[in-house]
This record gives structure tokens, sequence and C-alpha cells, in this order.
């Protein structure tokens, strides 16, 4: 226990780097959080038409982190050798991948966005209807913000890997104030603006974006080992090859994974816009609660990776399991939190006391999960750090693929179970791979320096 708990200089160290993401990711999360409670005093159909389409536009995003991955273990390990040519390939990779990326799913979006929404209506015609043209209204204008969004996510997360947590988490704050102050005036039509409803708040979480890649860009410019990476040069084929063998098995993860969980979501959608309801409220709110979760698990790939970089294997090691000591615990009491809080945060919304019983149901199940959670996102961003990452691929979205959204599909067409049965047995598939997360990260099988040879 002694060895897990660690010294005071090491919680410095450690909270140094996670304090400005969790101020970050708690930003954007509030962000979402606001934008759903915003638009769910609009009433149940709108907010569901608009969480349905940020479902499909989370395939997107978390592909852009899948794209980031790659190349930020290298930019970590680098920047913790002193190496700056290799930061500034490991830059010029992100982008490139990322507008390519990005140029596709805009395509792909504008020309099928109707047919994939309609993939989770199953009320009447008429509601149905009205669903999809909320979603739509909302997505058209949300395409517009995914330049922006990609090109802030490699300047944050580049100047995360380089050492400057506070940049990315200021630019955040700022989007979000922007956000909110936008989504106000436009969604309700305050102050002489017209009323845009979902349109609204599409416009405000654009120019929120804008405004964040431009702060971030400024931060860019400013740092050393990024302000000539934004020089487009040739990345030596060598660099360009280690990072795409690496890297594309996390691309592929992302990809499977956020679409493993947009056909989860699915088939909770077979229960009725109640369930839709139900599963958006629970989503946002525990993304909410999740991000000391989320922002150390980045915190662990940057801190490990960083270690293995500079040689201190054992260092890294000892490092590794003090910080998924410290995930753990912060999960648990942010659990308890979440847990009683759970009847009063559904009323917050503009919906029926059907929907309100069911999310604050499904809200005390994933209060009680956050502790599995914290176990095998610190396991995955372990893994991820040391470079394992066909590993990681496997440990993540193979597992999410073939047992969390298997069990999802068989329980919701097999059978009659009502949603609130079938997302607790859903949850509880977790559990064994946070079992297996942490008998990988004892094994320290992960362990791996992959720039001593670049």
């Amino acid at each position: 226990m002694k060895k897990l708990i660690g010294n005071k200089n090491f919680y410095k160290m450690v909270l140094a780097i996670c304090i400005p993401i969790v101020i970050q990711n708690g930003f954007t999360n509030l962000a979402s959080l606001l934008d759903n409670i915003m638009i769910g005093q609009l009433g149940t159909l709108s907010m569901s038409g608009v969480s349905i389409t940020n479902q499909l536009l989370q395939v997107f995003n978390v592909t852009i982190f899948g794209a980031m991955s790659g190349p930020g273990i290298f930019m970590a390990q680098f920047y913790g050798k002193k190496n700056k040519e290799g930061v500034e390939n490991c830059f010029r990779i992100k982008l490139i991948i990322g507008l390519i990326i990005t140029i596709l799913a805009i395509f792909l979006f504008y020309t099928f966005g109707s047919q994939l929404i309609s993939l989770y209506l199953n009320d009447s015609p008429s509601d149905s209807l009205k669903t999809l043209n909320y979603g739509m209204n909302y997505l058209k204008v949300m395409l517009i913000g995914l330049i922006p969004f990609v090109i802030t996510q490699v300047y944050s997360s580049s100047l995360r890997e380089t050492g400057n947590t506070v940049l990315p988490m200021i630019a955040s704050v700022v989007a979000v104030i922007v956000n909110f102050c936008i989504n106000y005036i436009l969604i309700f039509g305050r102050f002489g603006f017209p009323q845009l409803g979902v349109t609204g708040a599409a416009i405000g979480t654009v120019v929120s974006r804008v405004v964040e890649m431009c702060i971030n860009i400024v931060g860019g410019y400013r740092n050393v080992y990024l302000k000539e990476a934004m020089v487009l040069k040739k990345v030596p084929l060598s660099s360009t090859k280690e990072m795409l063998k690496r890297g594309l098995p996390l691309l592929c993860n992302e990809i499977l994974w956020s679409i493993s969980i947009a056909l989860i979501s699915q088939s909770y959608s077979t229960r009725g816009i109640i369930a839709v309801a139900a599963i958006n409220i629970t989503t946002t709110v525990t993304n909410f609660f999740m991000i000391v979760c989320y922002a150390m698990g980045n915190s662990i790939s940057i801190v490990v990776g960083q270690q293995l970089g500079a040689g201190e294997i054992e260092k890294a090691k000892d490092y590794d399991l003090k910080m998924l000591f410290m995930n753990f615990v912060m999960c648990l009491a942010i659990g308890i939190v979440l847990f009683n809080v759970s009847s009063l945060i559904p009323q917050i919304y503009n919906t029926s006391l059907e929907v309100k019983a069911l999310a604050s149901q499904l809200l005390k199940i994933a209060a009680c999960m956050l502790p599995i959670i914290s176990i095998y996102y610190s396991s995955y961003f372990t893994m991820r750090a040391g470079g394992k990452t066909f590993l990681t691929f496997l440990f993540d979205s193979g597992y999410t693929f073939v047992f969390t959204f298997m069990s999802a599909l068989l329980f919701t067409r097999l059978t009659s179970l009502p949603i609130l049965t079938i997302y607790l047995l859903v949850q509880c598939v977790d559990i064994p791979k946070a079992t297996l997360g942490l008998v990988l990260v004892r094994k320290g099988i992960w362990v791996h320096n992959i720039v001593s040879d670049l």
C-alpha cells in the first residue's frame, strides 16, 4: 500500500499535469451538459434529435482522438528524449492525417446524415420525422465546425505532450463561455435575436470551436518545440512508417470503439424514444462526472510516455501503478457523489416524468461503474504509452465490439427485458475487462521505449 500511495513530490508532478486537463475536460463536458440542458428545455424530440446527431458526431470525434494518439505516443517520448525534430515530425503527421479524416467525414455526414439518424428512430412516423428534422438542422451547421475542431485537437494534444497543459485549458474555458452565451441568446431568442432552437445551439458550438482553435494556434507559435513544426516539411520516411505502424491500430481502435458505442446506443433505441432520452441524459451527465477519469488517463499517457522516452523504465512502472490507484480512489469518491444526486439531476430537464425516473435509475448504475471504468481506462492509456498498440486495440475496441456491443444487441433483439435491466447487464460486461487490464498492467508487458532507434 505504501508503494501505491507515493510521496508529495510525486503528487505535485501528477497534479501539475492532471489539474489543467481536468479543468479543460470539465469545461468541455460542461459545455455539452449545458447544451443538453438548454436544448432539453425545448422538449423531448428536439433533445433526442440532437443527442442522436451528437452520437454520430462522436464517432468522428473519437476517430480524431485516435488519429492523434499514434503520433502522440512518439511525441511524448521524443519530448522526454529532448528530440525537437522528432516532435516537429509528429505534429506534421497529426495535422495531415487529421485533415484527411475530416474531409472524408464531412462528405459522409453530408451525404448519408438522414439515413444514419433514421437508424435510431423507432417511434410513430410523425414523432420520428420531427426528431429527424431536428437532428438534420443541427448536423448541417455542426459540419462547419469539424475543421476547427480537428486543428484544435492537433494543437492542444501537442501542447500537452510537450509540457504545456495550461494553455489548452484556458482555450477550453474561453470557448465554453462563448458557447454558453451564444446558446442562451440563439436557442431561446434573447436580446432581439430570433429563436433558432437546435440550430442556435449548433451555431454556438461552431463559433466557440473557432475561438478555441485560434487560442491554441497562438500557443503553438509560442512553444519552442512546435513553432517551427507549423512549417510543413517532408517527414523522414522511416519515422512516418514507424508512426503509421503503431498509430494505425490506435486509429482503427478508436473508429471501432466509437462505432461500437453508437451501435450500443442504437440497440438501446429499440426500446423507444423514452429510452433514447433517458440514455442521452445518463451519458451526458456521466461524461461530466468522468472528467477526472479521462484526465488521469491522459496524464498516465504523458507522464509514463515521457519516462519511457527518457529511459527511466522502473520509474515509469512505479508512476503508472500509483496513478492507476489515484484514479480508482478519485472515481470511487466521484461515483458516490453521483449516486447521491442521481435523482435530482434529471429534474432539470423539460421532459416527461417517465424519462426522468428512468434516467435517475440509469445514473445510479453508471455511478456504481465509475471505479471499474477508471481501471480499464488507466490500463488502456498505460498500454498506449508503451506503444503496445495492437494489444491496446484488442483490449479496448476488440472487447467492446465482441462482448459489450454483442451483449446489447442480443439482449435488445432476443429478449423483452426492460431497458433498465439491459443497461445494467451491459455495464456488467465491462467488469472482466477491468480485471484483464489490471493483470496486463501488473505484468509490465506494456513497457517499451519506441524512440530509442529513431
